[in-house]
């Protein structure tokens, strides 16, 4: 048991999907979970399931959410089209 006054552990920053809100392709990492796009298939870890596995995103939207992009989670970012 961890006394009261314990920090939780934000080192882990991976984000975990529910896969009851993907389709069978984003759930096996043949399509973004962001967009859906399948085409370039996507190649950027976003997160995983619950149950471990990966799932995939576009360079596009791993861009906008902050993966790999060295922008801080929680940091303002903005897109353009």
């Amino acid at each position: 048991m961890c006394d009261p006054d314990t920090l939780p552990d934000d080192s882990h920053d991976t984000y975990v999907y529910d896969p009851g809100a993907l389709s069978g392709a984003q759930c096996m990492g043949d399509a973004c979970v962001v967009c859906h796009a399948k085409w370039p298939r996507p190649r950027k870890v976003l997160g995983e399931l619950p149950d471990g596995s990966r799932v995939f995103g576009c360079d596009e939207c791993a861009g906008i959410i902050g993966v790999d992009s060295g922008i801080p989670a929680g940091e303002r970012l903005f897109a353009v089209r």
